[in-house]
């Protein structure tokens, strides 16, 4: 058998990470900038500020692992479940499991004779796991891991808030919101990039991509925010 010449570089197995990893810090970075620059526009102090911004950090951060767990652990049930299933029916009824399969094969291109070899070939070998990869479409790299998606959510969380209420407790009081939301679009941006980067993807339009919606979400809570300090004023 001929062996490759070259080393082959996929990033599908980075999906699950990378997803969990870019949504929580750009969900830190977005969600506490933006809630410091409405409380902000809102007269208050810094220090009132920071309380606010260090709050949304705690929140943000055990909400977003709650809620990455129990959706991603949901999903593990399903898939569970399905294998579960699977095995039932591979135990009571092996030749209908062994002709789809085969018709799976045939649907991708294969001809009915090599569909039904390849079929018993690979279900003599792991019957399970090739109506799991073929049939249900699961394999290791895309197979739910709850509590990895919830500890990378919040800690990629936390990392992200971090940033503007870091610069809020450096920043001159009188050059407080200007850097928030500065050095906040200019993190996002490279969280966009790196994102890219990692999963193989366009740069520029990943960072022009979470810049946009990241800018969008602070002008609107900093308007909101002055809107409400006005009439409260």
């Amino acid at each position: 058998m001929p062996r490759t010449t070259h080393p082959e570089l996929h990033r599908t197995e980075r999906i699950g990470w990378l997803r969990a990893a870019v949504l929580g810090a750009n969900d830190g970075i977005v969600s506490t900038a933006s809630l410091m620059l409405g409380v902000a526009a809102a007269s208050t102090g810094q220090n009132e500020l920071l309380i606010a911004g260090a709050a949304a950090l705690v929140a943000g951060a055990m909400s977003m692992a709650a809620g990455e767990y129990v959706s991603v652990a949901s999903q593990s049930d399903t898939e569970r479940a399905d294998l579960a299933r699977e095995r039932a029916e591979l135990h009571a009824q092996p030749e209908s499991e062994h002709l789809e399969l085969a018709s799976i094969y045939v649907a991708r291109g294969l001809t009915p004779e090599l569909a039904h070899q390849v079929a018993t070939q690979l279900m003599s070998h792991d019957a399970l796991g090739a109506h799991a990869r073929d049939e249900l479409g699961l394999s290791s790299t895309v197979v739910s891991r709850p509590v990895q998606a919830a500890f990378t959510s919040a800690a990629t969380f936390a990392a992200g808030a971090a940033l503007p209420l870091l610069t809020a407790w450096l920043a001159p009081p009188a050059h407080l919101t200007p850097l928030v939301a500065g050095i906040s679009l200019l993190c996002l941006t490279g969280l966009g990039a790196l994102s890219a980067k990692a999963g193989g993807a366009g740069v520029l339009q990943a960072s022009v991509r979470v810049a946009f919606w990241g800018a969008l979400a602070m002008g609107l809570t900093a308007g909101v925010g002055k809107l409400f300090g006005a009439v409260y004023a």
